[in-house]
């Protein structure tokens, strides 16, 4: 019942929300610690009224009833506050009086969320849950027939080429005809995805760039990180740390001003630069960073007043035709840096991905193809577009892999995977599946947050709340209370950490393989799967 006393359609109980708030009063010290951290204040300091019963001495007289008022926490059942179960106030309460409950009825507000006639707007990944590549198994294990190698002693070239790779004679000919060569970089088979600044936090994005700094200066591992739209700060684009990072323009052009305006001063040339059309979360469906998050910061930098939402759209406005945009889009980003930087588009999965590929595959300038499928991560969508739209990536990279082998270019183009890499856990495992599929690279974007930065976000719509940045743990916040919980040196350590781990596991896989020299790009008689239609569809081995 609302405060008035007066029930209405919207009115709930704490019953109805999907997380319930269990609080000990015997135990709570009422130090508000637990109201103070709350992302969404779905909790506060409320006056309760407690009945006691007291039964005096004596059978002859009948017990008496004895209210008390306290002090004491209250869960709001307004939707507008429904509690996010990200476990905040449990991890702050010094005395444990308090805990974040999942309601045993999981079907609850789903008829609730719709308040204002707006749809329901999601942070984090779609609710699709499993996916083919946790089913995929590595069945070549060499015993006898070939030479098997140690993972722990071998020295393994994890390493891949970004830009395109034209056979010797065509180098020869552009070379005399153009005095010009398509630029190529070797570049380690794992990349952090496009992640803008905006959408994650300043000490997010400065925590994963130190991290990509170290693997790349101290260990010696080419990783490389996209930038996602929405430009970089200014000192990233006049250092020489700009060699380690992808320059992302999208069909909001935010922040490339910013980045136009510097290339005069740039020490380092990027190491490539990406053209996004589309994104696997929500294909289909423009970026949307709300206005929640555009402080004065992202608004100077992405060049719009602040306060606003902004809002990409779903294709680039000026470019109507696949031959359109190769001719425009790559042409013109390698004319700036004086066809130095490998240019590529991204695309979501889709099955037009091929009449894409076919087009880059008669233009020397297109230096790879980036897929992004279905389950890819996403921090502001639709649920509607998120759960029922999209492309596997895992069939999508194959068919692509398969139409260079018809044409013999496999070796030409290289194909980047992304979407839904590690969305179990396996990560290393994804990627080398991805890669025997026929992908020379994988993307990661949600994985790296979860794994480097604690993201509480869940499946199963836990936190989630991305989108308004509101993030409990400062890593899509834009507030400086939030987002200075998070420390960037932690950051980057767990950076290394995962992608050390990941060496590790990698190598692990390739041993068996006999394959030290070079990753096993399309080596499709390595992999199987128990299921007959998903074995005929990729073109693999079914194993049962």
């Amino acid at each position: 019942m609302s405060a008035n006393g007066i029930i209405t359609p919207s009115t709930l109980s704490p019953k109805d929300l999907p997380w319930q708030i269990l609080w000990e009063k015997d135990k709570c010290s009422l130090c508000g610690r637990c109201t103070a951290v709350c992302p969404v204040h779905a909790i506060e300091l409320g006056v309760h009224r407690q009945r006691l019963v007291q039964t005096p001495m004596g059978l002859d007289r009948e017990p008496s009833n004895v209210y008390k008022i306290f002090y004491g926490i209250r869960q709001k059942t307004d939707p507008a506050y429904a509690c996010v179960g990200c476990g905040m106030c449990t991890m702050v309460c010094p005395n444990e009086c308090i805990m974040v409950h999942r309601n045993d009825e999981v079907d609850k507000l789903k008829y609730h969320i719709d308040r204002g006639g707006q749809p329901r707007r999601r942070g984090g990944r779609r609710n699709v849950v499993g996916g083919i590549l946790d089913q995929i198994k590595f069945t070549r294990i060499s015993m006898l027939t070939d030479p098997a190698l140690d993972a722990g002693r071998h020295e393994f070239e994890l390493r891949t080429l970004l830009g395109r790779i034209l056979p010797p004679e065509e180098n020869l000919r552009l070379q005399r005809e153009q005095g010009w060569i398509p630029p190529v970089r070797e570049i380690y088979p794992l990349m952090i995805g496009s992640m803008s600044f905006g959408a994650l936090s300043p000490n997010m994005w400065e925590g994963l760039q130190m991290g990509v700094a170290y693997l790349n200066e101290e260990l010696g591992m080419p990783v490389r990180m996209c930038t996602g739209e929405g430009g970089c700060p200014p000192r990233l684009l006049r250092s020489r740390f700009l060699k380690y990072t992808i320059l992302q323009i999208a069909s909001g052009y935010f922040g490339w001003d910013e980045i136009i305006h510097a290339i005069p001063e740039m020490k380092e040339d990027p190491c490539a630069v990406e053209i996004k059309y589309g994104q696997g979360a929500k294909p289909g469906d423009g970026g949307l960073l709300m206005w929640y998050k555009v402080n004065n910061l992202i608004a100077a930098i992405r060049g719009v007043p602040a306060g606003v939402s902004l809002p990409s759209p779903p294709t680039h406005q000026t470019k109507y035709s696949i031959e359109e945009s190769v001719a425009k889009m790559i042409q013109s980003m390698y004319m700036a840096w004086g066809f130095r930087v490998p240019v590529y588009p991204k695309i979501s999965g889709t099955s037009t991905a091929l009449a894409v590929l076919n087009n880059l595959t008669r233009n020397p300038y297109a230096g790879a193809l980036c897929i992004d499928g279905e389950d890819g991560g996403t921090g502001a969508a639709y649920n509607v577009s998120m759960n029922h739209m999209g492309y596997p990536i895992a069939s999508n990279i194959r068919d692509c892999y398969l139409n260079l082998v018809k044409v013999g270019m496999q070796n030409e183009i290289p194909l980047i995977a992304a979407g839904g890499v590690g969305k179990q856990g396996n990560l290393a495992a994804n990627a080398a599946a991805l890669i025997m599929l026929g992908a020379s690279a994988v993307q990661i974007g949600k994985y790296i947050m979860q794994a480097a930065a604690g993201c509480v976000g869940s499946e199963s719509d836990r936190c989630n709340v991305c989108n308004v940045g509101l993030c409990p743990k400062g890593i899509t916040s834009q507030d400086p209370r939030l987002y200075r919980r998070l420390d960037p040196e932690k950051v980057a350590e767990r950076v290394v950490d995962v992608f050390l781990s990941f060496d590790t596991e990698l190598r692990k896989i390739l041993a068996p393989l006999g394959r030290s020299t070079s990753l096993p790009i399309g080596m499709s008689d390595a992999i199987g799967i128990n299921d007959k239609a998903a074995a005929e569809r990729l073109n693999i081995s079914f194993v049962v």
